[in-house]
């Protein structure tokens, strides 16, 4: 847990965190939308509106009613959840050092020479 503009952003579980990237992608949509992006075998609708119901109670997405059916959109930015959650892990796994991480995947080979170029590059890019 995070507490974020004195709310206490709750971590996802995967499943969570899954629905909630297709939440992020379409912005505004109903359940059989998400459920819709899932490749198949895609899960049972009423699993779906499950994981979207605690999304609700976690304060992630805000629900509007239409009749009979809910409207859900994002009520957390997608960059501010990495911003959290990654923060977390370079803190926990990484000795709060994001020199420690990228060293990491590059020993790791999950990173090339290239990666590394690149983020450098977006680095200079931020400092203007």
């Amino acid at each position: 847990e995070e507490i974020v503009n004195n709310y206490i952003m709750e971590r996802l579980t995967i499943q969570e965190e899954e629905v909630m990237l297709y939440i992020w992608e379409l912005n505004e949509c109903v359940v059989k939308d998400v459920v819709t992006r899932f490749p198949e075998p895609q899960p049972p609708y009423t699993t779906v509106a499950s994981i979207v119901n605690n999304l609700k109670r976690k304060g992630y997405v805000q629900a509007k009613r239409y009749g009979n059916t809910y409207l859900y959109s994002p009520m957390v930015k997608q960059s501010e959840y990495k911003r959290v959650f990654m923060g977390g892990v370079v803190r926990n796994y990484f000795a709060n050092s994001y020199k420690e991480m990228v060293s990491f995947f590059a020993k790791e080979q999950k990173l090339s020479a290239d990666d590394l170029k690149d983020i450098i590059d977006l680095i200079e890019k931020g400092k203007e």
